[in-house]
């Protein structure tokens, strides 16, 4: 495996400060770069403080300085080359399992399979790939979420429950957590087609793992499935995460398109508004094509625009236990 030769870090102001003092004293040379505090050159590397806190090391000795300076004096901690000996089957062959949509009341919910092996997992470490949770932007949600779908090319696979598709299982299921385990397993079958000596599957910890074996088929009951607590910490979950986030946020702006109109994330009193507005000019019939109605969203969306629950037939009476969404 070639070694790492690009690192990024966010560096809080006593981090930047250390940092950009060493730089200043130490024995580099300054290069002229736009947007940043301090740009040098050592004889094997480049490191670049932009003013947003950003730390970008590049080059062949990235590495060294990273562990022999920066970890050490900057960051106070240790991590790079750490990551395999501490979990050694990090960044073996195995898939990650993540969704996105679950909390949100427009939109459908997206269930990704991505598969790495050590090469991949040196690749998404240099692209910085994490939780979607931790992607503040949209933007930078959907640009990696494209670049990780190129760099996989076959080797992920999507199952994306549309939001008629979703107030149906609902109202069949009656339980979020059947419809997931019934959308991971599909995403793992269809995924082991492309890589079918995939030997374990990751994902977070949602409901019970036996629901998820009952609803593997044959191929799918020889791969080991984990289920973990905080289990996007592992690269492949977090690589599906982002690109399950991606693909969701991409079916918003269809949905945008469609309808001539805003669909915010989430439950939030924004998203209320947006969906009431939808049902005045739409008719209630609209949320079962663009929401999940079994969230008590709904009744409230139902009652600001004079209607109820009635009006949504039978997929749109069911409603959910929790009143929040998680």
């Amino acid at each position: 495996m070639p070694p790492q030769t690009s690192f990024t870090f966010a560096l809080n102001p006593g981090q930047q400060k250390a940092l950009f003092d060493h730089l200043r004293q130490g024995n580099y040379r300054p290069v002229p770069m736009d947007h940043t505090r301090i740009a040098v050159d050592t004889e094997n590397c480049r490191i670049a403080l932009y003013k947003s806190g950003k730390c970008l090391i590049q080059g062949k000795g990235a590495a060294d300085f990273v562990t022999f300076f920066l970890e050490p004096l900057i960051l106070r901690k240790a991590e790079l080359g750490y990551e395999d000996l501490l979990a050694p089957d990090a960044a073996a062959a195995h898939m990650g399992i993540d969704e996105s949509g679950k909390g949100d009341f427009f939109g459908p919910l997206v269930v990704v399979a991505a598969y790495v092996d050590p090469p991949l997992v040196a690749r998404m470490r240099e692209m910085d790939v994490k939780d979607s949770k931790r992607i503040t932007s949209d933007r930078k949600a959907l640009s990696l979420g494209r670049d990780l779908r190129r760099l996989l090319g076959r080797r992920f696979s999507t199952v994306k429950i549309g939001p008629e598709a979703y107030n149906r299982l609902y109202h069949r299921m009656r339980n979020v957590n059947s419809i997931l385990a019934w959308a991971h397993a599909r995403a793992i079958e269809n995924l082991l087609e492309a890589v079918p000596d995939c030997p374990r599957a990751v994902s977070d910890q949602f409901g019970s793992k036996q629901q998820v074996e009952r609803a593997l088929l044959k191929n799918g009951r020889r791969i080991t499935l984990e289920q973990r607590h905080r289990a996007e910490s592992d690269i492949a979950v977090a690589a599906a995460s982002v690109i399950a986030r991606d693909l969701f946020l991409r079916a918003l702006i269809d949905l945008g398109k469609t309808y001539d109109h805003e669909f915010p994330k989430g439950a939030s009193a924004a998203v209320r508004d947006a969906a009431a507005e939808l049902v005045r000019r739409r008719g209630p019939g609209t949320l079962l094509k663009t929401a999940k109605t079994h969230f008590k969203t709904a009744d409230a969306v139902l009652q600001a625009a004079g209607s109820d629950r009635a009006a949504l037939g039978p997929a749109g009476q069911a409603t959910s236990r929790i009143r929040k969404p998680r």
